[in-house]
């Protein structure tokens, strides 16, 4: 190696021992215990954040981003659209599916417009929800069978 490349490549050691305190540790050495990473971990479960998440996402309307009508996959979007009739009992009109963006249970949800007598909605479904069978009707529809 010359005299140069050597310089060099001393000059980077000294800098990155210098600049990081921890690459100057012995390699394999804790910086934590195990105790501390699991009290820093999220002390709840999953299954309690979901129902916080629902809880939270109840207080707004079914059907919208922020309270999505939760199914399981786009055949769940659509037996659920199967199942929705206007408020007077007819058929609603179903039109294309969009995306919605980010819902309230932080996964991509899709929208559908749907129309009743001349009157145009927009009902929001989060399709991640494969455990979930909704058994409401946003507000002015109805869910048969």
């Amino acid at each position: 190696m010359s005299p140069k490349a050597a310089s060099l490549l001393s000059t980077v050691l000294i800098a990155l021992a210098s600049a990081s305190p921890a690459a100057a540790q012995r390699l394999g050495a804790r910086t934590t215990s195990p105790e501390t990473m699991v009290s820093q971990m999220n002390p709840r479960s999953p299954e309690e954040e979901m129902r916080q998440l629902i809880a939270a996402a109840d207080a707004h309307p079914l059907g919208t981003a922020r309270n999505p009508v939760r199914v399981a996959g786009p055949e769940g979007e659509r037996a659920y659209l199967g199942r929705l009739r206007c408020a007077n009992g007819s058929n609603a009109a179903i039109g294309a599916r969009s995306t919605g963006g980010v819902g309230a249970y932080g996964s991509l949800v899709a929208a559908y417009d749907v129309t009743c007598g001349g009157e145009r909605h927009r009902i929001v479904f989060d399709m991640y929800q494969e455990e979930n069978v909704e058994t409401r009707a946003p507000a002015g529809f109805t869910l048969v069978g």
